[in-house]
């Protein structure tokens, strides 16, 4: 018997067993700003999960992810503002503040609400199409190409704090009103937030779960390993890279559209360097190579610096550092290989047939 570990059964009943004690959770919790910060936490799962997609499974490095999730975010509050304007008042405060008198042809789609959602995920998702279909057909990979991710996540973070008129600079967009869409009122305080979250968490994890088990994702993750080789046998490497590169996108977008939904709010700091660089730190701590644990980290760390990061102030940034390094160190591949050397302890071995066990040579089989 194997290791359960990578055992594909006993995986999707662990997978089944994490959401249904996240499931659990509002049955158990009656305060309304507990609720809330736990389905932001959810939000960050989203974002640890799609690194692990690109990074761990697809071999991409990816240090500006926080670009699909900053215009996600920026389309959903610019839906949500949208929706608090009347006929009579259709240009929000903050491009009057701003000196502009006229509704900037870049809102006009946000004006609707689907179509605002719709363009606030399906923006982002094409241009991680665009940006990878472009590096990856130059051979950009490695380091490489997670500098080139961050030379484009500054740039994203100076063009929005620059346009102060149309994204509210430095001080972003805060709608005054929570999401309504279908007739109700989505209450960031609420179980239905939490929710909608939860679903969105499930359905991105299933969904990636499912793709790294295809064969899609076995070339892939034969790319991750040796993309030359994969090469010479016929395969894209570079439609394989864009691919997963634009689904992990994708749902960084989508985490950040929920993201604007429970907070209410939006500024540059959803683009900031740092952040893109802690949902990496996430998923490593985590275990890339596991989607659960890459959530499971993003939940210990967020959770460790709500509730330490007032006691520590700046040196919580030192002892996360720290942490990192001895993850890194002495658990490549996370937390998640814990689980992982523990559960083989379990695993048991061959027996050995009465030849071996009298040191005699097995008889090889005609």
């Amino acid at each position: 018997m194997g290791n359960l570990y990578h055992n594909k059964t006993a995986q999707w009943l662990a997978y089944a067993a994490f959401f249904a004690v996240l499931a659990i959770v509002p049955m158990r919790i009656d305060d309304d700003f507990l609720l809330n910060q736990l389905a932001t936490y959810g939000v960050y799962g989203m974002l640890a999960l799609s690194i692990s997609l690109c990074w761990g499974f697809g071999g991409i490095l990816n240090l500006g992810q926080g670009i699909a999730f900053g215009l996600g975010a920026y389309g959903m509050a610019m839906t949500m503002q949208m929706q608090t304007q009347t006929e009579s008042n259709p240009i929000p405060p903050l491009m009057l503040n701003n000196g502009l008198d006229y509704l900037p042809m870049l809102w006009w789609p946000f004006a609707n609400t689907g179509l605002g959602i719709v363009c606030a995920i399906a923006v982002p998702t094409l241009f991680c199409a665009i940006f990878g279909t472009i590096m990856f057909r130059a051979r950009v990979s490695g380091p490489f190409f997670a500098i080139m991710t961050l030379a484009m996540l500054s740039a994203f973070y100076t063009i929005i704090l620059d346009r102060q008129a149309y994204t509210g600079g430095v001080n972003g967009i805060t709608p005054p009103s929570p999401l309504q869409f279908a007739g109700v009122e989505v209450d960031p305080y609420s179980p239905l937030a939490y929710w909608t979250v939860f679903f969105a968490l499930m359905i991105a994890t299933v969904l990636a779960k499912l793709i790294t088990q295809s064969s899609f994702g076995l070339v892939t993750q034969a790319i991750r390993d040796d993309a030359e080789r994969v090469r010479f046998l016929g395969y894209s490497v570079a439609g394989y890279e864009t691919m997963i590169y634009t689904i992990a996108g994708l749902i960084a977008a989508v985490a950040g559209c929920l993201w604007v939904m429970l907070v209410q709010y939006v500024s540059p700091a959803q683009l900031d360097v740092g952040f893109s660089l802690s949902m990496v730190i996430w998923a490593a701590i985590g275990g890339r190579l596991s989607l659960v644990g890459a959530i499971v980290g993003a939940f210990v760390i967020q959770g460790a610096q709500s509730y330490l990061g007032d006691t520590f102030l700046s040196t919580w940034l030192l002892i996360l550092g720290g942490f990192f390094i001895v993850i890194v160190r002495f658990l490549p591949n996370g937390l998640a290989s814990l689980l992982e050397a523990a559960l083989g302890l379990f695993a048991t071995r061959k027996p050995k047939s009465s030849a071996e066990s009298n040191g005699a040579e097995p008889v090889p089989a005609e």
